[in-house]
C-alpha cells in the first residue's frame, strides 16, 4: 500500500538491512511518512525525532536491529503519553518502560509511536473518544478490531511491520483475524507483564500483531522469559526461531469445532474454517477425532470480573468521569459497581474452574483444536462495540465465545489468515495444550506453507 515502506516481513527486513539493501535512516522515514499520509487512524502519537535519531544508531546486528515498530498504547513507553485510550489520562506520562517494551529496545527495535486501541482495551473495536475510529485497510468501513486494533491497521496497512498488542479476551487474535496478520496469544505466562503487575484476572498476556509465523518466533526469542515482577511469567526458553518446524506433526489428534460448540457463526466463516481445517489435517497427516467440543460460555463472569483493575485504575475519578468514557466501558464500571458482590465473585470462580475441566477434559482427547477466531469478518467500523448487539441474534455479537475459553485456561492459540469472505480476512484459530506453544507456531508455520497470505492488505 505504501511503495516507501517495506512490505515484506521484519525478518526478511533485518537481513535487507544487513546486506545494505534497506537502510534503517531510510526505512523509518518512509515510515513517518506513510503515517502522516495514512486515514487509518492507527497512530495516536509518533515519535519522529527520536525514531530519527535511533535509526541513526541501529545495530542491525541485534534481532530487531533498527526495525520501526508500533507500541499499542495500553503498553508503557518511557515519557511517552500512558493514556489507556482514554480522555481521563490524556495528559498523563509513562515514567517508565514495560517488560516488554524493555526487551525490544535491548533487541534494537525503533519504537516509533503509540497504536490506537478500545479504552483500557475493553472493547473490540478500537474506536474512543479520545482517538475517533481506527479503520480496516482491507475495508475502510470495517474496524480493524480491538482492543489493539490500531496495531493491527498499522502492520496490515503496510505502515510498521510489526507492532505490540495485548490479550486478555482476544484482543490480539481478533484483530488479526480481521486483518488478515498472525497473532499469537502464548501460554499464559510466557512473556512477562510487569513492572507493577496487576495479577487478577489472571487472563491477559502480551504480545505481537505480525506478518509472519516466523516474525512471531523471533519475537518469543527477544520477549519471552521470567520477570520477578511479575511471579507467574515462565522460565526462558532458547530457539524459538532457529526451531520453528522441529515439531512432529504428523499423527497429532485434531477437533475441528468451528464454534467451539457454544459461538453463533456466519455461514460463510463456518465453511472456510472447515475447509481450511481439513486441509490442513489432510496435508500434515493429522489424525481428525471424532469428539464433542462444547466449551461453556462463561463471557459474562469473565467481562464483570475485569471491572475490578479497571475500577482500581479509575480510583477517586468515578462517577464524575462517566461523560468522558466510552459508553460501552462506563456501562461496564455501572454494572459491576451494581452487581458484583461475593455470590457474583463465587459465580465468577465457579465458571472459571468449569472451563479449565471442560478445557482439560478437551485437550485429554485431542493434542489440536480448530475453530474460528472470529465468528464473523469484520463489522463496520463505525459500531462503537458489538458486544451487545440485538440479545446476541448476530454473529458480530459474540467474539468472545471464541477467544475468552484459552484466556481463562491459558492455553497458548493462535489466529492466522485463511483466505477472505467478501473481500475481508477470515482467521483460523489454532489451539494447543498449555506450554506447546512450539507445537502451536508449527502448526501456524505449516498452514503459512499450505496456503500462503498477502503480507499486507492489497
Amino acid at each position: 500500500m505504501n511503495a516507501g515502506t517495506w512490505q515484506g516481513d521484519v525478518v526478511s527486513l533485518v537481513e535487507a538491512f544487513r546486506s545494505s539493501e534497506r537502510s534503517p535512516v531510510d526505512e523509518v522515514r518512509a515510515t513517518l511518512a506513510a503515517i502522516e499520509a495514512s486515514d487509518l487512524n492507527a497512530f495516536s502519537f509518533v515519535d519522529a525525532e527520536g525514531a530519527l535519531e535511533r535509526a541513526e544508531v541501529a545495530d542491525v546486528s541485534l534481532p530487531l536491529g533498527g526495525v520501526p515498530l508500533g507500541v499499542k498504547e495500553l503498553h508503557q513507553v518511557e515519557g511517552w503519553p500512558d493514556t489507556h485510550a482514554s480522555l481521563l489520562f490524556a495528559d498523563r506520562t509513562a515514567p517508565g518502560d514495560g517488560t516488554m517494551v524493555a526487551r525490544l529496545k535491548a533487541a534494537g527495535a525503533n519504537l516509533v509511536g503509540l497504536t490506537t486501541a478500545s479504552e483500557f482495551g475493553g472493547l473490540n473495536c478500537s474506536t474512543t473518544k479520545l482517538n475517533g475510529i481506527t479503520r480496516n485497510p482491507w475495508r475502510r468501513d470495517a474496524t480493524p478490531g480491538g482492543s489493539s486494533g490500531g496495531s493491527a491497521a498499522a502492520v496490515t496497512g503496510g505502515l510498521v511491520p510489526i507492532a505490540t498488542g495485548g490479550d486478555g479476551g482476544g484482543s490480539i487474535r481478533i484483530p488479526a483475524g480481521f486483518c488478515g496478520l498472525v497473532g499469537m496469544k502464548g501460554t499464559a505466562g510466557r512473556i512477562p507483564r510487569g513492572p507493577h503487575t496487576t495479577i487478577g484476572p489472571m487472563t491477559v498476556v502480551s504480545g505481537c500483531l505480525a506478518r509472519s509465523v516466523r516474525d512471531a518466533a523471533r519475537w518469543y526469542d527477544v520477549c519471552a522469559g521470567f520477570d520477578a515482577r511479575d511471579p507467574y511469567s515462565l522460565p526462558a526458553e532458547a530457539g524459538w526461531e532457529a526451531d520453528l518446524g522441529a515439531t512432529e506433526l504428523g499423527g497429532l489428534r485434531v477437533a475441528i469445532s468451528p464454534d467451539l460448540g457454544s459461538a453463533m457463526l456466519a455461514d460463510t466463516v463456518r465453511e472456510r474454517v472447515l475447509e481450511a481445517g481439513h486441509r490442513l489435517v489432510e496435508a500434515l497427516g493429522l489424525e481428525l477425532a471424532d469428539v464433542e467440543v462444547s466449551l461453556p460460555r462463561i463471557d459474562w463472569e469473565w467481562a464483570i470480573a475485569n471491572q475490578v483493575g479497571l475500577y482500581q485504575e479509575l480510583a477517586d475519578l468515578w462517577p464524575d468521569c462517566e461523560d468522558q468514557m466510552t459508553r460501552s466501558m462506563a456501562f461496564g464500571v455501572r454494572m459491576g459497581l451494581e452487581r458484583f458482590d461475593l455470590g457474583v465473585a463465587a459465580r465468577v470462580e465457579a465458571g472459571r474452574t468449569e472451563a479449565n475441566e471442560r478445557m482439560a477434559a478437551l485437550f485429554d482427547q485431542v493434542d489440536v483444536v480448530i475453530c474460528a477466531s472470529n465468528p464473523d469478518v469484520a463489522f463496520p467500523a463505525e459500531i462503537e462495540s458489538n458486544t451487545r448487539v440485538a440479545g446476541e441474534k448476530s454473529p458480530a455479537g459474540n467474539n468472545g465465545a471464541l477467544t475468552i475459553p484459552a484466556n481463562v485456561s491459558g492455553n497458548p492459540a493462535v489466529s492466522v489468515p485463511a483466505g477472505t469472505v467478501d473481500g475481508l480476512p477470515v482467521g483460523l484459530q489454532l489451539m494447543g495444550r498449555q506450554h506447546e506453544d512450539r507445537m502451536v507456531l508449527d502448526l501456524a508455520a505449516a498452514w503459512e506453507r499450505i496456503e500462503p497470505w498477502p503480507l499486507v492488505a492489497p
